[in-house]
Order: C-alpha cells, then structure tokens, then sequence
C-alpha cells in the first residue's frame, strides 16, 4: 500500500453561514491524503490515482459549489473523489478555513473526513 498527499490545494470560494461569507468569499485550503495499492501495478497512469485529476475535482467542488459548513464540503469532496477513484483504498480529506470569522487568535480551522474500503 502506498499514500499519494496533495496538500495545500488553494482556492477561493463563497462558503460560510453569514451573508459576507458568500458576498466576499475566502481563501480555502484543501488536503487530500490517499491509500492506493502500488504494488504490482507497473509504472502506468492508469493503475494508478491521477492526481491531476483529483485537483480538478476538488477545485470544481469548491470553487464553484456553495456550502455553509466546511465539514459539509469535505463530505461531499470526500464522497465525490471516492465515486471518482475506484483504487483508493483509503481517504482523507481536510478542508481548512485560515480566515474563519473568529473573534480571536488562532492559527487554523479545518474539517476532515476519512473513509476507507
């Protein structure tokens, strides 16, 4: 088994439960963590997990879908790449907000979802 990580993914996006949220928008931070099985598959795209097809499905979902959660988002990111990518064995998908309407300090907020076949 081996992991294939595209971290850092950015991106804008309208998501949030106040009015500006949606007005204004921010700037999205998107980890996706992936087990394939890479032995025995050869040095082939095909046997393998196109991560330059997984970033494209992640922007799409986030720039051009609204939610009110982050955590609803990396659901539906979640569920969207594990119908996409039959070989992924198993998945994590961390949506972060760095710019969350926090009356305070902090450093990050984020939301993760795992699955696993």
């Amino acid at each position: 088994m081996g992991r294939i990580v595209l971290k850092g993914l950015e991106f804008y996006g309208r998501h949030g439960a106040r009015p500006e949220e949606y007005r204004l928008g921010a700037r999205f931070v998107v980890d996706v963590e992936m087990e394939v099985a890479f032995e025995g598959r050869g040095d082939r795209l095909e046997a393998t997990v196109d991560y330059a097809r997984v970033y494209a499905e992640v922007a799409e979902a986030v720039e051009r879908t609204r939610f009110y959660l982050i955590e609803a988002l990396a659901d539906h990111l979640a569920d969207r790449l594990w119908a996409a990518f039959p070989a992924l064995r198993a998945l994590t998908v961390r949506v972060h907000k760095p710019q969350a309407p926090i009356p305070g300090v902090f450093r990050d907020v984020y939301a993760e979802v795992e699955r696993r076949r």
